[in-house]
């Protein structure tokens, strides 16, 4: 059978400078249920560099290895580079931006993504300058999550995001903000490299589970979300993803895409 590791992954943790002692219980948990912590944005509520050191020592009651993308609300108030600073140096946090690390035989891609719509209704490059910047803004996030992804050289990868990259897992939200909440422009490097599962927030209210049009899983893991659909649990999706042996590595180091495929198995935290 082969190996697998356990990847707990959670975002929208909005921390705040008053959330002292908020997350400790349930980190603490985690090592019994779990081998690597993944975070999907919106970790800190203001994006202050307050925020960061509160959440770095709640992070410190685990010792597993925590890797992160920031999300909007990690933007606000300026200070993202601070805030990143502080979860590395203070938390001991791995945070990608368009990089690509290996944990423990399984590689993890990131980015944050960004926002812009769906299918035949996304924001197209027409028009005032500003749309057209914005439209940038997609397709920068598109090209730092494609660069992150051609990295990677492990059977079991995973790749983190903020904003959704499928329009079924934000449904459930008011159909009015859906252009805010993702993009399907990042599903056009996950349908090319096809991961081993993706994880991503920013929805409160949308779907625990969708898919890629070539059936990549994709799971929603805004915390908001996981204590509603998991009242009774802790506030986790964990997902088995297998780990590299040495012949799978040899052929992911010739061609990524031939690497074998596998089942991704997933429980709930």
């Amino acid at each position: 059978m082969a190996r697998t590791l356990r990847i707990a992954a959670v975002g929208d943790l909005h921390c705040t400078k008053t959330s002292e002692g908020v997350f400790q219980p349930v980190f603490a948990q985690l090592a019994e249920r779990a081998d690597i912590l993944a975070l999907c944005g919106d970790l800190t509520d203001y994006g202050t560099a307050e925020e960061a050191k509160v959440l770095a020592k709640e992070l410190a009651v685990t010792k597993l290895p925590k890797v992160a993308v920031l999300g909007n609300h990690d933007f606000e108030s300026g200070a993202a580079p601070e805030v990143v600073q502080i979860l590395t140096e203070l938390g001991g946090v791995t945070v990608l931006d368009g990089t690509a690390i290996e944990i423990a035989g399984v590689g993890f891609a990131g980015a944050k993504g960004f926002a812009g719509g769906f299918g035949a209704r996304a924001l197209q490059s027409w028009g005032e300058d500003l749309i057209k910047a914005f439209v940038r803004a997609a397709l920068d996030e598109t090209l730092k999550l494609e660069t992150a992804l051609a990295r990677l050289r492990t059977p079991g990868r995973v790749a983190l995001l903020h904003y959704a990259p499928v329009s079924a897992t934000v449904e459930g939200e008011p159909i009015e903000i859906y252009p805010f909440l993702g993009s399907s422009r990042l599903e056009e490097p996950l349908n090319r490299y096809a991961p081993t599962v993706v994880f991503h927030g920013h929805a409160h209210r949308g779907k625990a589970v969708g898919a890629t049009s070539t059936g990549v899983p994709v799971y929603n893991v805004a915390m908001p979300l996981l204590r509603r659909e998991f009242p009774d649990q802790l506030p986790f999706r964990v997902v088995e993803v297998p780990v590299a042996e040495p012949a799978q590595t040899a052929a992911a180091l010739a061609r990524p895409e031939d690497a074998p495929a596998h089942t991704v198995r997933a429980v709930t935290g």
